[in-house]
């Protein structure tokens, strides 16, 4: 099987392997300047399959591709595409600042700091 096409059906593979709905699984090959990019689309519902717990299923599927790739001397890419209406949260929006003006700190106790002479060391 030609190194075109081993890289894909690895991919192909092992996702169909892992998702619930392995006929969602759709794999796309190009190559750019950057090497052979990979494309991977699945069902919405499977995005956290593919992707695993702190993107550890992603980055192993990754790894092997860049074993494959490194046998051949080809440098290769996964892109997971997020498909529209998938069940990601949203990202969190930043906390907002408070309008109401913060009081200063009028503490009269405190001193100031007193210059040292340097000494030196002999």
């Amino acid at each position: 099987m030609p190194q075109q096409e081993q890289d894909a059906k690895f991919v192909e593979d092992v996702v169909k392997q892992l998702v619930d709905n392995p006929d969602d699984v759709k794999v796309e090959r190009k190559i750019d300047e950057m090497g052979v990019l990979i494309t991977l689309t699945v069902n919405p519902q499977d995005m956290g399959t593919i992707i695993g717990k702190e993107g550890r299923t992603a980055k192993s599927l990754r790894t092997l591709l860049r074993v494959l790739g490194a046998k051949k001397n080809a440098r290769v890419n996964l892109k997971i595409t997020e498909p529209e209406g998938s069940t990601r949260p949203a990202p969190a929006e930043e906390p907002k600042k408070s309008e109401e003006p913060v009081e200063e700190d009028k503490s009269e106790d405190i001193k100031p700091l007193e210059e040292e002479t340097p000494t030196e060391i002999v």
